[in-house]
């Protein structure tokens, strides 16, 4: 069987029977007494399930869970717990468990458990129409998303879009900010009139406002004739203004004016020019700080901001990972003539754990690029770009960490103070010195924590 469990007990005696029992039965399985070195395994190597007992030194169940869960949507965990705790694994299973058992283990009713897991694993990634149907859960004009986090995004972005109202997208580079300006466009009643984009940071203060508001034979060197700008042009449908926070504070005051007598005056024209557009802007930018440092208008960025839509980087909706696979391996693969039918579970495994700083840009970038090298008609990790295959230290700590920023400091404390004794062979003074501590401060800490 082509199945990889992790197994993670501190009880030995257990983790090595649940383990046996388990290789028996033909799966590959790796087993950890520690849940910090079981985040480790689950980094380097692809996993199917995760069996992690409830209750551990360091970090409990829930808490592996939600590290499990943050690297890779796709791991399926089941919480192993005593009987009385039964309500703590449920609400496990809240979080995203696949399943639960009770101890004492009954083996017979563990095999059955993870046979009916790994059916759904493989029910779900070979049902192709499945996999369509799972990728237009929250679909809106072509969008591709499973992620409970896109989802509040493109319905604030379907509500809005029968308004007139003015719309600002923030979100880091590459996280699609023109696509949901285009679904705005093309769900809203203007949507058979022009959508017309500008992207400010690659124009000059003076070719910028040219651009916006267009300007008249000879008010410039080189205007040998009128020429309409992109207000005029978009008249009666959508302006999206990119990179919104690169506009210099003259134009922002013109930009202003526009938005609240809807009428503007080309370069170089004392005539107003009545306007009915509808403008979504959009930047990476911290616009609010900006505001704070006197470099962006407070009255236009209120005007700009009157409904916000944040769109969240792609690791923070990891989720949406393997349907954007299928979307553009099939796309990209019909582009360049080669017939792919996805990607292997281990290349899979090596997309959800990596940080995607460029977001969906790189994204799609990364898979053009494995489509073209890719000899057979599934994508394999040799494929992948090699940045892919590295995760650098900081990504792994935010990737392995979950909760509040004290939450995450608490969880990682402890589970180097875990690992450090379990190297010393629990001989607190050796494990200070591996902590580069003192021995008092290793005790401070461990009575803090009500570590033994």
């Amino acid at each position: 069987m082509d199945h990889t469990i992790l197994v993670v007990e501190d009880e030995k005696v257990q983790l090595d029977s649940i383990a046996g029992f388990l290789t028996k039965l033909g799966y590959r399985v790796l087993k950890s007494s520690l849940p910090v070195a079981a985040l480790d395994m689950a980094r380097d190597q692809a996993i199917d399930i995760v069996l992690s007992d409830f209750k551990m030194p360091g970090m409990t169940g829930v808490e592996l869970l939600g590290a499990l869960k943050q690297m890779n949507p796709e791991i399926d965990v089941i919480i192993m717990t005593a009987y009385g705790s039964v309500e703590s694994a449920t609400e496990a299973m809240k979080l995203g468990a696949i399943d639960y058992i009770t101890k004492p283990i009954d083996l017979h009713q563990l095999k059955v458990m993870i046979h009916h897991t790994l059916e759904r694993k493989v029910l779900v990634s070979e049902n192709q129409l499945l996999r369509q149907q799972l990728s237009e859960r929250f679909s809106f004009d072509g969008i591709v998303s499973q992620s409970s986090a896109m989802s509040q995004v493109l319905n604030i972005a379907g509500r809005v879009a029968s308004s007139n109202a003015t719309v600002l997208i923030t979100g880091e580079t590459g996280t699609g900010k023109e696509l949901i300006a285009q679904a705005v466009h093309f769900a809203s009643p203007r949507r058979d009139k022009p959508f017309v984009a500008v992207n400010c940071a690659a124009l000059s203060e003076h070719l910028l406002e040219s651009e916006l508001f267009g300007h008249e034979k000879g008010s410039f060197t080189g205007a040998d004739r009128q020429r309409k700008g992109r207000f005029e042009t978009a008249e009666g449908g959508t302006l999206f203004i990119d990179e919104v926070g690169e506009i210099p504070l003259s134009i922002q005051v013109k930009l202003l004016r526009v938005l609240q007598e809807k009428s503007f005056e080309r370069v170089g024209s004392s005539l107003s020019v009545a306007t009915n557009v509808r403008i979504v802007a959009a930047t990476n930018r911290d616009l609010e700080a900006m505001v704070r440092d006197g470099k962006f208008r407070e009255d236009f960025y209120y005007r700009l901001n009157v409904v916000a839509i944040r769109i969240p980087p792609l690791r923070e909706r990891r989720e949406d990972i393997a349907p954007l696979v299928d979307l553009f391996v099939q796309r990209i693969a019909a582009e360049n003539g080669k017939r792919i039918t996805g990607v292997s579970r281990e290349a899979m495994d090596k997309l959800m754990k990596y940080a995607w700083p460029g977001n969906v840009r790189e994204f799609e970038n990364v898979v053009q690029q494995s489509v073209v090298l890719c000899r057979n008609e599934i994508i394999i990790t040799e494929d992948l770009p090699l940045r892919v295959h590295e995760l650098h230290s900081e990504q792994e700590f935010f990737v392995t960490m979950t909760g509040t920023f004290l939450e995450k400091v608490k969880a990682y404390e402890k589970s180097l103070i875990v690992a450090a004794l379990h190297e010393a062979g629990n001989v607190q003074t050796r494990a200070a010195e591996l902590l580069g501590i003192g021995e008092r401060h290793l005790r401070y800490k461990l009575k803090k924590y009500g570590m033994k």
